[in-house]
Parts: C-alpha cells; sequence; structure tokens
C-alpha cells in the first residue's frame, strides 16, 4: 500500500526511478554491444559476393548507432514536450526492442537467411539506428523523468545513478557478450598484398554466422522488460502541470513528497513550467558555449573508441581469449571508478576531479601509443587501456552531466 502521510512513499519513489534508470542501463547495453560483436559481423559481410566489404564500411556500420543518438538527442526535446516524458521512454523501450530483434535477424522477410549483400548491410545499419535513436531519448529524457520525479534534496544522488546506470549497463553486456562467446574463438581475418580482406578458413564459423546475433539479440529482453515497467510508472508532475492536469500532479506528488510539501512544490512547478526557453541567456553566452564545448570534448577524446572495440584492442594487444575476459574486467573497474566520482564530487569539486581525470587519460593514451610503437605485449598495453577508461570514469565520464 502506497504510504501518502506527511513523510510520502520512499518506496514509491525509489521504485518508479529504478524504472527510468533502466532506461540508461538500455543506453549503455546498446553502446557496448558492439564491442563483442564488431568482429563477427565484419567477417560475416566479408563474405559477401556482391561487394568488397572494406575497413571504412565496417567503421560506418560499427558506429552506426551514432547516427541514431545524434537524431535521437535533436528530437528528445520536441517528444517530451509533445509525447510526454513517459511516452518518450516507451518510444526509447520500443526502439531498442526493435533494434535488437533486427540487428539479430536483419535478413526478416526480404532476405535469405545467412546470405550477405548490400542490400542486407543496409538493412542492418537502419536496425543499428533505431536502436542509436532510442539511446538518444533515453539520454535526455531518463535524467529528465528522475529530476522531475524526486525531492530536490536527493535529486542529485538519484540523477547520478542514472549514469551509473549507463556504465553498469555496459559491464552487463561485456559479462553477456563473454557468456555468448564461450569456447568460442573470434574470426581470423586476414589481409592480403593489396589490402583486401579476407576470412582465413581455420576461423570459427560460428562466430561469423551466428555468434554476433545473439549478441545483438540480447538486448530484447532488458528492452521488454523496461517497456513493461512503464506501463506501472506515472507521468513526471512537471508535464501534468503542462498540460493542465494540476489534480493528478498533486496526487503524483502527494505520494512521493506527502501532503505537507506537495502542494507548496506544486506552487512552484506552476511556478517556473511556462518560462520562456530564453531565459538561459540571462546566465551568459560563455556558460552555454562552456558546456557545450564540454559535451563535444567529452566525445572528442575517445573513449568511444574504447567502449566499442575493447575486445580487438586486447586481443591485438596480446590478451588470450580474444580479449573478452579483459573486457568485462575493465567493465568491473569502470563501476568502481564511477562510484568514485560519485562519491567524491562534493567533497573534491568538479574542476579537479576533471583536471585528474584528464591527465590520468592522457598517461593511460601515452602508453598504449608507446606500446604500440615499440611492439610491447602483454600486460602493459592491456593495463594502460584500463587506465585510460578508468579515469574517464571518474571523470569527463559523470562530470560533465553534473557540470551541465
Amino acid at each position: 500500500m502506497i504510504n501518502t502521510t506527511n513523510e510520502g512513499s520512499k518506496l514509491y519513489l525509489y521504485s518508479i526511478t529504478s524504472v527510468a534508470i533502466l532506461g540508461g542501463l538500455l543506453f549503455g547495453y546498446d553502446t557496448a554491444v558492439i564491442s563483442g560483436a564488431e568482429k563477427g559481423l565484419e567477417a560475416f559481410f566479408l563474405s559477401a559476393s556482391d561487394f568488397q566489404y572494406n575497413k571504412v564500411m565496417h567503421g560506418i556500420t560499427s558506429s552506426s548507432a551514432l547516427i541514431g543518438c545524434v537524431l535521437g538527442g535533436a528530437i528528445s526535446g520536441i517528444f517530451a514536450s509533445r509525447l510526454g516524458r513517459r511516452n518518450s521512454l516507451r518510444l526509447a523501450a520500443v526502439l531498442f526492442f526493435l533494434s535488437a530483434l533486427g540487428s539479430y535477424y536483419p535478413e526478416v522477410l526480404f532476405f535469405e537467411y545467412g546470405k550477405p549483400n548490400m542490400d542486407l548491410l543496409i538493412a542492418f545499419n537502419l536496425y543499428r539506428v533505431l536502436g542509436g535513436i532510442g539511446v538518444g531519448l533515453a539520454s535526455a529524457v531518463c535524467p529528465m523523468y528522475i529530476a522531475e520525479i524526486a525531492p530536490s534534496n536527493i535529486r542529485g544522488t538519484l540523477v547520478s545513478c542514472n549514469q551509473f546506470a549507463i556504465i553498469f549497463g555496459m559491464l552487463v553486456v561485456y559479462f553477456v557478450n563473454f557468456l555468448i562467446m564461450g569456447d568460442h574463438q573470434n574470426p581470423i581475418i586476414l589481409k592480403d598484398a593489396a589490402g583486401v580482406l579476407s576470412v582465413s578458413a581455420e576461423s570459427d564459423m560460428w562466430t561469423v554466422y551466428e555468434g554476433w546475433r545473439y549478441m545483438f539479440g540480447s538486448e530484447a529482453f532488458p528492452a521488454a522488460f523496461f517497456g513493461l515497467l512503464l506501463f506501472f510508472v506515472p507521468k513526471t508532475p512537471r508535464y501534468l502541470v503542462l498540460i493542465q492536469q494540476d489534480e493528478k500532479a498533486y496526487s503524483i506528488l502527494e505520494k512521493i513528497n506527502g501532503k505537507t510539501k506537495a502542494q507548496e512544490i506544486l506552487n512552484d512547478i506552476k511556478a517556473t513550467a511556462h518560462e520562456k526557453t530564453e531565459k538561459i541567456f540571462t546566465y551568459g553566452v560563455a556558460v552555454i558555449v562552456i558546456g557545450i564545448l564540454l559535451s563535444v570534448f567529452q566525445q572528442a577524446i575517445g573513449i568511444n573508441a574504447v567502449l566499442y572495440y575493447a575486445p580487438r584492442i586486447f586481443e591485438n594487444a596480446g590478451a588470450e581469449g580474444g580479449g573478452m575476459m579483459q573486457t568485462v574486467i575493465m567493465g568491473i573497474v569502470n563501476i568502481v571508478f564511477t562510484l568514485v566520482a560519485i562519491f567524491t564530487v562534493d567533497r573534491f569539486g568538479r574542476k579537479p576531479l576533471l583536471i585528474i581525470g584528464s591527465i590520468g587519460m592522457a598517461v593511460g593514451a601515452f602508453a598504449v601509443a608507446m606500446c604500440d610503437s615499440m611492439a610491447i605485449k602483454g600486460v602493459l598495453p592491456v593495463l594502460s587501456v584500463i587506465v585510460y577508461a578508468a579515469f574517464f570514469m571518474m571523470s569527463w565520464g559523470p562530470i560533465c552531466w553534473v557540470l551541465i
């Protein structure tokens, strides 16, 4: 039974925010699933008969979800305002689910199973773009939903949990990919004197034709669970005020905050709900530019290359088992360092953590480059990559969202 006393119900609050946080987990899951699947996917399309699959095409295919991320992020504000926060998350769940099934079985209805061609490559990329749109929506709407539901005294903590869920989603899919791979080995890809790629006949063909499908398809389960749970969470009070449903907004606020505070919070929402967006410029153009640049640099410093290609990087660095176990270890380290950021940001401040993180990332990246130039294999390059990722997770990863 929901407690609607003067204290409100913490159980109700944590239940609905946990559902929203699942969107963050799917964000991380969809982002990192490609890391275990990309080499098998490359080998699959290398066997196409109607075109020559190359590194440029593979780079586009591996990162095609990012196109959707851009689109999803661009339209997230419109959808959140027109459809509402909850319905936008439902749409994201549907997109995650369709992307997972489509990436698992891109041949559905139109193509012969297991016969790669250019049309199938385009279809696969379109399914990945759908998932990327889901990521773009979730990246904006999940923290928005949490911020509009949570009381002000714990809002920052609950929003930070969304960032933690993103990293946890990456760890989950690293582990799922590891379990799916099992005793199988990544395919062996050869390059001839002309630079043309081909798949060695000694490759494990299960990873070429099946393994990557299960990795992409595994996302359908958390996506369906997320979509189902969204039928049991309310619309946010702020959105209800925007659509002139003040009584429903008050009812939700009462369940979360108790009767005493509910009316006060509702009055605050009504006072600010219809403010014009032009008000953000009163804080100064420099602040806005800095916020934009922080987001740009967060993506430009190379973390996505590590997240997308971690197993291949570790394998090239000399790791055994295709680098899958080392990727799981990196995911665990990322979780630990994200928690470090969450629990120390208020004590040490945003700027010091960004500076420390930048220095640590520079050291890790420099060590990786030196190991590559000196042909050093083994523990040192693997450790250097993990150091680079860890310092990102305790600085630029979560702190940029806090600053913005």
